[in-house]
This record gives C-alpha cells, structure tokens and sequence, in this order.
C-alpha cells in the first residue's frame, strides 16, 4: 500500500514536467498526459459507480414524480420549469423503463461529467495533474454537487461547468470559433434552467470588465450567443403563447413567505457549509488567482462572473444554492494556484504536503457525504445527524422533523397513493367512475399518477403549477376525492353540500404538513362545473 501511495504522489510529481494535453515527443509530457487522462478517468469512474451504488437512495423525490408527469404531456415549455426535465424522464423511461433507476440514469451521467470538465478546465488554465486531481476533488466531496435525483438544477450545474471549461480554452488563446460551442452549451443549459441566463448576463459583465473585454469587439462571441439564443427560443416562444407564465409564477412567489431570504453572509456561508468546509482552501485560492494574481490574469473573467453572479442572486433572493454552479471552476483555478505554491516545495517535502492537503479535503469531505446522498438508513442518518449537532436543512420556510428538506420529500408518496385508494374504493359504483381525485399539489398529484395505476386510480387533477393547464380532464366535479391545503379545500367547498373526512395519510419521515393529512369526499355540487370554477383555484406559487 505504501509503494502504491509513492507511486500515486510521483504522478502528480511528474505531471508538473508538462502542461496536460500539450503536443510535444517528449516522452515525460506524454507519460504526464497519460496519468493526467488516469486521474481524470478514475474520478469519472469512481463518481459513476458510487452514484449507481447509492442511487435509490430513500425513493422518489417530490419534483422527480412532477417531471414524470410532465413528460406524459411534453411541451417546448412549463409554468414553473423549460422543457429538460420532462423531456429527460420521457426519454429516460422510454429507453429504460417505468423505474426509479430509469430516472436517475441521465442524472448520473451528469454529475460524472461535471467531475471530468473541472478537470479539463484546470487543464485549460494550464494545470497539471495534481491542479485537476484537486479540482476534482473538491467537487467529488461537496455535498451540493453529490446527488443523483432528477432536477432542474442538475442543467445549469453542468451547463455552466462546460461553459467554463470553454471560456477558458479561449482565455488561454485557443480558437474563438470556440465560442459556438459556449453558445451551444449555454442554450442547451437554458431548456433545462431559467435560472442559467443570470450565469449568462454575469459572464457578459464579467468579460466587460476584464482584461478579455476586446473579444467581445469580434463576431465569435455573438455567434454563440445567437447559437444559445436559438436553442432556447422555442421556450421562450411557449412563455410568449402562455402570457409569460414563468414571470407570473415568480412575482407570486416573490410576494410569498415561500422560500428562506437569506443576508450576504448567510448566503456566503450556507455556500461554504454546501461545497465542504475545507474546499473553501481552493475555491478562495482559485478566486485570488483569477482576480490578482499574474498568471491568472488571463482568467480575469472567471473571477469576476463569481463576483457578479453572487450580487445578483443576492440581489434577487436567490435560493442559496443557485450560486454553487460557479464554484468548479474556482476549484479548477485554485488547483492551479495551489499547484504552484506547492511546486515551491523541495521534491520529497513537496508530495508529502500535497497528499496531505489532498487527505484532508477528502476526509473533511467523507464526514459529509450521508448529508449529499442517503448511504445510512434513516434511523441511522437521524443518529448521526444528532451526534454532529446539525440541524435538518431547507431552502423554504416549512417545518421539519427530522429529515432535511431534500429526504423528507423522498418520503411518503407510495403511502399517499395507497391512502387515497382506500377513500376511493369506499365510494359505491357508479359514482366512482365520475369521481376525480383532487390533489393540492403537484408532489400529491405526481404521486398518485405514478403510484396509483397499481390501485387501479385514474390520473389526479390539480391547479397546482403545470397541471393547472391541464385542466379537470373530463370531469364535471359531481364527486372529488381531495387531498389539499385549506384554501383550495374551503373555496371548493362552498360549491358542495357534503364534505366528509373519509381518511388520512401516514407517513413516516414525510414532511410534517403531509405526513398526517385528511382525505375528504366532496359530493352534492350545488352550481355549475368543475370547468366553470377552474379559473378561481389557480396555485402557482
């Protein structure tokens, strides 16, 4: 084992011979490039296979069953979401089948490609094999970037991990026809994610304000943008349709008490805890070296975007998390910078320290991992929890229990739909074929969608988000099943004579509010239709 640890730290040793990539017949560069292409091909490995290992974790995620019912009514654009999702889970289930794995697959792929192009992108900034061995790193052991559930997220994660990846190849002097693919990149992030054209306008700022700013006076950089631009014009053609239904959806949120608002250093340091507390050792490094450090002057852009993108998301009460898709490429510049520092280092002295360095990121990092990905049973995990003194996590003002936010929507939903069928199947034929089932939200509704075909349940209605633009299918209202918040249950009740409580939900580690939840049977319909009231349940928020 020793012998393997020696040879490991002479990689990195001889990969500071030679730039990563770099065409040349010595025989120390190609070696260099061949363990640069190992490093970057075991954590590609290493990042796939765990994530299938763990990827059932505790079940289906709430927005996971929503994108599977989007993608049975596919779309160029959604009320609260592009098309990406869906249309991944349409394609995922079509090529894999009607499973949970199916849906984590793409997933998976994505975050094993977010490791490879930090890499690259140390590579493009001229680093050497222990500048992508760290990069890497840091992003392997960061809870925010270790999950492989469906979401929207996981688009401008990726996206903006491969636009950096090419803004730095140009940074460094390659091709300008380069910019096409940027623009490629960025409209395919923007089918995925609205919120990857604030990454887009902050680049722009940062390249205004940079050394590189004279590029912006050539066609290259406008061709991408028009690249991105017609991507993502369909969605924007669907918002144009829909009277802008995504602008409606964020004012009324914006008005909420939704989502936590959160200060400049709260923001900052809920990212520190996010990305693995000691990785603040190479993203800070790494924002230092692109901003005033000589050799990262090229970069200049790179440092300035983080600057930009974190006053504009704090500017807009961003959710905490949107800002993390900048920190791979900080990771790759601070592998840079640290590799060099290191380089300073007498030779033997020198890999001890960097193994070290390493050693400790990933430990720092290991204590995280059950907090990124469910490896414990709940049981376990809610042991550990306590005996690390942390508390449950959110992104939005919702009580907790035990669980965070995240796996406690992984909770409950095969429950749900069980419930519900035992309230529908106490309703006498033939009432019950012109019974809908009215779920409050689109978790509740996905949930019954996917789980209760093995009931024999119809497809549920809401006028929650997207299935508010489906309508109430082809029923008239005569009879609901209704699982919802108070204010969607007292306005339909004033058009009923009988409103029975007929059942409860239970479900143990679900949100609190959904965790104990009546089932009610609304009957005797006093005016007019389901269609005719529509209008008035409207819920996006």
């Amino acid at each position: 084992m020793t012998e393997g640890f020696s040879n490991a730290a002479s990689n990195f040793t001889n990969s500071d011979v030679a730039f990563a990539g770099g065409g040349t017949d010595d025989p120390c560069a190609s070696d260099a490039s061949r363990n640069n292409w190992l490093i970057l091909g075991g954590f590609a490995l290493f990042t796939f296979a765990i994530h299938l290992i763990f990827y059932k974790g505790y079940g289906f995620f709430r927005d996971e069953l929503y994108f599977i019912a989007c993608g049975k009514h596919l779309a160029s654009g959604y009320v609260d979401q592009p098309p990406g999702a869906p249309l991944v889970a349409w394609f995922s289930q079509k090529i894999l089948g009607q499973t949970l794995f199916a849906i984590r697959f793409v997933p998976v792929l994505f975050a094993t490609a977010q490791i490879l192009l930090t890499g690259l992108t140390a590579r493009a900034m001229g680093g050497r094999g222990y500048a992508q061995f760290l990069a890497c790193l840091c992003v392997l052991v960061a809870p925010q970037y270790f999950g492989s559930y469906l979401n929207t997220d996981m688009f401008m994660m990726l996206g903006w991990a491969a636009c950096a990846w090419v803004a730095a190849r140009i940074f460094a002097g390659e091709s300008p026809r380069l910019w096409l693919l940027f623009g490629l990149f960025g409209g395919l992030a923007l089918e995925g994610k609205h919120a990857m054209l604030f990454f887009l306008l902050a680049f722009l700022a940062a390249v205004m304000v940079s050394p590189q700013r004279k590029i912006l006076l050539t066609p290259w950089p406008w061709y991408g943008a028009a690249v991105a631009f017609v991507i993502a014009l369909p969605n924007v053609i669907w918002e144009y349709t829909h009277h802008w239904a995504t602008y409606e959806l964020l004012s009324n949120i914006a008005k909420s008490n939704k989502n936590l608002v959160l200060g400049p250093w709260q923001y900052l340091h809920s990212n520190i805890d996010a990305l693995g507390f000691l990785t603040i050792l190479v993203w800070v490094p790494g924002l230092v070296w692109c901003l005033f450090l000589k050799d990262g002057r090229r970069f200049r852009a790179i440092g300035w975007m983080w600057i930009f993108s974190y006053i504009l998301f704090i500017a807009l009460k961003g959710k905490d998390y949107y800002l993390t898709p900048t920190y791979p490429m900080l990771f790759a510049a601070g592998g840079v910078a640290v590799e060099s520092w290191f380089a300073r280092i007498p030779r033997t002295a020198g890999w001890i320290v960097k193994v070290a360095f390493a050693l400790l990121i990933f430990l720092r990092g290991a204590i995280s991992l059950p907090f990124a990905m469910p490896v414990m049973s709940e049981e376990k995990f809610i042991a550990y929890e306590k005996a690390l003194g942390a508390a449950p996590s959110k992104t939005e003002n919702t009580e907790l229990e035990e669980l965070s936010q995240q796996y406690a929507d992984m909770h409950g939903w095969p429950e749900l739909a069980a419930s519900v069928a035992k309230v529908y199947y106490s309703i006498p034929e033939p009432e019950r074929s012109q019974c809908a089932i009215f779920a409050g939200n689109y978790g509740e509704a996905g949930a019954i969608d996917y789980f209760g075909p093995q009931y024999g349940l119809p497809a549920a209605i809401s006028a929650h988000q997207n299935y508010w633009f489906w309508g109430p299918r082809n029923y008239t209202g005569e009879c609901l099943v209704i699982i919802a918040g108070s204010s969607t249950r007292e306005l339909l009740a004033k058009n009923y004579t009988s409103v029975v409580a007929a059942g409860e939900t239970n479900a143990k580690y679900a949100i609190p509010f959904e965790n104990h939840r009546t089932i009610w049977i609304y009957r005797g319909q006093k005016n007019g239709t389901l269609l005719d009231v529509w209008p008035q349940l409207k819920l996006w928020i």
